[in-house]
């Protein structure tokens, strides 16, 4: 394990550079605690290209309050469901929700 944060954050720039999707969420994530949405977004879409469904269930969010992008629900949508198929459990809740609300009521029960 890591002896200080400086040496954790160095591991994980590591294994951003491996492309490694799981590093590049956990970047995202803390770009965006930080309030940086612009790298949060671009960590989290290199992750999400490479199947990372917790990085699409976090665009996903990023779209839905328009931070660090345009608001979109169609996007967010996409990710949503992409995030949903691969297995995420909050995001089948939260699809089946949208589904609901749009009157998909089959459609909301599958996911939940």
């Amino acid at each position: 394990p890591p002896k200080s944060q400086a040496e954790a954050r160095k591991n994980n720039m590591k294994r951003v550079e491996a492309n490694d999707p799981v590093a590049m969420c956990q970047m995202g994530r803390r770009r965006y605690s930080e309030g940086d949405y612009d790298g949060a977004f671009e960590y989290f879409s290199k992750a999400a290209a490479l199947g990372d469904i917790v990085a699409h269930n976090n665009l996903s969010v990023m779209y839905q309050k328009g931070e660090g992008v345009e608001k979109d629900d169609k996007k967010a949508v996409h990710h949503l469901e992409q995030a949903a198929i691969g297995g995420h459990p909050k995001a089948r809740h939260n699809l089946g929700v949208i589904e609901k609300e749009n009157g998909r009521d089959n459609s909301a029960v599958k996911q939940w």
